[in-house]
């Protein structure tokens, strides 16, 4: 182009422009099967990726934990980690199970000297909160961990992600729709947050598939490379007991509550959306629901968060018009979203990132569970009775944020434990975005929703308060002694705008 006419065009002038002298680059004329072959991104092992991408001491490694109790692929990238030498690392898993006690070792020797996730189960939870770490683990709710993330104020160096199926070039799912694949984890929006923020992303895969690996769950751009690996995970691990089919006569008797408090509050409705926790009784309301849904001839207009083959199958029913689905949490749920077009696996900033409006936000109503509830309302799901940690935030205070009606359930004791107390131990979603309590014992309704307790009244529920449901339990079981602390801070509990609400202190035994 003619630089004289270039410079007289206003405001054009000034930018780089691409003149006759500039040499374009080599255009490919080989066959796709032919670049395809020699151009891709998988690597020999996973040591080779591990140096490829700059690791060093001092990094941010991340994890997606949706293979739960069935992933291999933590342990094995930690292992491979401390052979290599590597120490002072920070692990950033979305969340931890007990399949993960081989890290107390790499924590002990001083590969991992700090953690952040939703949960800790099993051994691991155990020893750190017996002050394993010299470290507080922080605790994020699954949408805190995305805004953390994007916001720059979690920045992971490298993203391990595990996926049972991806192409040579990175477009990775949590299924395959080419024969033989050993696992599925379904949805892995947890993931997605972190391959596209992380500095880079490694995919490790048991199953190379044809490109395009349509449709993906993580696109090519977002990845830098792939490793082979034999075993990624065991898929009977993905259904967990946190998502059992419940029998229990008393968690069906909270769930049939819970359905009439949805009901009477007037959040069942033709279109209404809704979300159903993780926990026996929480996962049983939707049971009841499907059988008023049916009476009544309504449909919910779109299900959300982590995913049970119960809600698949109400979808397949044409009960529910679409699933946004965060999490599969059973292998029902994982083939689902395979083979329905309307059932749709979301990131974690999709589902519940405060830092922008967010699917939590369009719920009617969410179902969760509980570890304990106190007078005020606050609810505890990741500390037990001892003090111990033993649970994952998740999207509890999440959820409960975002919908119009947050219904807590619980049985009113534990075997001889209350779960409604004066103060829980630990403060995870605060009351003030709690709005009713359901146990077997009666329905408590937070005194901020006047409206909601004169709908349950009208509807025949009879409405105790937090305080009466506190004085039945205590009469049934008695007062526990108090847990023993030491002074020594063992966990930082963050609320989902990222400020700390709480703090974990280590058990005195």
């Amino acid at each position: 182009m003619d630089e004289k006419l270039l410079s007289q065009i206003p405001h054009i002038g000034e930018i780089n422009h691409r003149g006759a002298y500039v040499k374009a680059p080599a255009k490919h004329t080989d066959t796709f099967l032919e670049r395809y072959s020699r151009e891709n991104k998988v690597l020999p092992s996973l040591e080779d990726a591990i140096r490829a991408t700059g690791l060093k001491d001092g990094m941010t490694i991340s994890f997606h934990h949706h293979f739960r109790g069935g992933d291999h692929v933590v342990n094995q990238v930690v292992d491979k980690l401390a052979e290599m030498g590597f120490h002072n690392l920070t692990l950033a898993a979305s969340s931890l199970a007990a399949v993960h006690a081989p890290l107390i070792e790499h924590i002990k020797n001083g590969v991992i000297t700090h953690i952040e996730t939703s949960g800790l189960r099993g051994e691991l939870a155990e020893q750190v909160s017996r002050g394993l770490m010299d470290c507080p683990v922080v605790f994020r709710s699954h949408g805190g961990r995305a805004a953390a993330i994007r916001s720059g104020e979690l920045h992971i160096d490298v993203a391990f992600l595990g996926a049972p199926s991806c192409d040579p070039y990175g477009n990775a799912n949590g299924y395959s729709r080419e024969e033989g694949g050993t696992i599925a984890c379904g949805s892995m929006g947890y993931a997605r947050t972190d391959a596209e923020y992380a500095d880079k992303v490694v995919i490790l895969t048991n199953k190379l598939v044809g490109y395009p690996n349509a449709p993906w769950a993580i696109p090519e751009d977002n990845v830098d490379y792939i490793v082979m690996m034999e075993d990624i995970g065991d898929p009977k691990g993905i259904m967990s007991g946190a998502t059992r089919y419940t029998k229990n006569p008393k968690e069906l008797l909270i769930a049939q509550t819970a359905a009439q408090v949805i009901d009477a509050a007037g959040y069942f409705y033709d279109g209404f959306s809704m979300q159903m926790g993780s926990g026996g009784a929480s996962l049983a309301t939707a049971r009841f629901l499907r059988d008023m849904m049916l009476e009544r001839k309504i449909h919910c207009r779109f299900a959300l968060g982590g995913i049970t083959g119960q809600i698949a199958a109400m979808h397949e029913e044409g009960l529910i018009d679409r699933i946004l689905d965060v999490q599969s949490f059973d292998l029902d749920a994982a083939h689902s979203l395979k083979l329905n077009r309307f059932h749709h696996q979301i990131s974690a900033t999709y589902y519940a990132s405060f830092l922008s409006a967010a699917a939590v936000d369009q719920l009617d109503f969410v179902i969760l569970s509980a570890l304990e509830i106190d007078t005020d309302f606050n609810v505890n799901v990741l500390t037990g009775s001892d003090g111990v940690i033993r649970g994952a935030i998740g999207g509890h205070p999440d959820t409960a944020a975002g919908a119009s009606l947050s219904v807590v359930v619980a049985p009113l004791t534990r075997g001889r434990i209350p779960c409604v107390i004066d103060h829980v131990n630990t403060v995870v979603t605060p009351g003030e975005v709690v709005d009713v309590v359901v146990t077997d014992q009666g329905v408590a309704v937070n005194p901020r929703r006047p409206e909601v307790a004169k709908k349950l009244r009208k509807a025949g529920i009879h409405v105790y308060t937090i305080q009466e449901l506190r004085d039945k339990a205590l009469a049934l079981v008695g007062r526990p002694d108090p847990i023993r602390y030491k002074d020594r801070v063992v966990g930082v509990v963050m609320y989902r705008d990222n400020t700390i609400i709480d703090v974990i202190r280590q058990i005195e035994e």
